[in-house]
């Protein structure tokens, strides 16, 4: 079985907000791009949230969120899966991020939220106990995920479960260059 390899993170030095996945999917493997499958609901939710418009080119849409405070990373850095499913990972292949290197390239960061229980599960089991010795006050935030798995949360309900994030968000404004 093929070693999956992760995305960078997406973050600036305004980033208030870190955005963790599991592990990106097939779909978004192969466009190089975070939340890339067509059903998957992360930017319609972005756009809801936090007005980043679902409907712009990729790099603006990470653009937008760099604006609003908002970065994007995995919990893993790879690990080997058949096919998409956060269940198919295999436990012992999972490398996780190098999160606590991260921090100091965050000054503000405040809030992890994780995208779904998968990538809360292995942010605590991974991450946690590391990034709380760096940062004590650094608070996480489990969030239903917006993966097309997840079928049983509409879109709408996604959006609500997902407004929390809103008194994390930094007004519109340019974005400050960072990793």
């Amino acid at each position: 079985m093929q070693v999956l390899q992760g995305f960078s993170a997406q973050v600036a030095s305004n980033t208030r907000v870190l955005i963790l996945g599991s592990m990106p999917g097939t779909a978004s493997l192969t466009a190089g791009q975070y939340y890339a499958h067509p059903r998957n609901r992360f930017w319609p939710v972005m756009q809801a949230v936090c007005g980043v418009d679902a409907q712009l080119a990729y790099p603006q849409r990470l653009q937008a969120l760099q604006g609003r405070g908002v970065g994007l990373w995995d919990v893993l850095a790879c690990c080997q899966r058949q096919g998409s499913l956060d269940s198919a990972i295999r436990r012992q292949s999972e490398v996780a991020v190098d999160l606590p290197g991260l921090l100091p390239h965050c000054p503000q960061l405040a809030l992890i939220v994780c995208n779904g229980t998968a990538a809360a599960r292995l942010y605590s089991r991974h991450l946690q106990a590391a990034v709380l010795a760096l940062r004590p006050g650094l608070e996480m935030l489990a969030l239903p995920s917006t993966s097309p798995a997840n079928a049983s949360c509409s879109l709408a309900a996604l959006a609500v479960h997902w407004q929390p994030l809103r008194s994390w968000l930094l007004p519109m404004g340019p974005v400050q260059q960072g990793q």
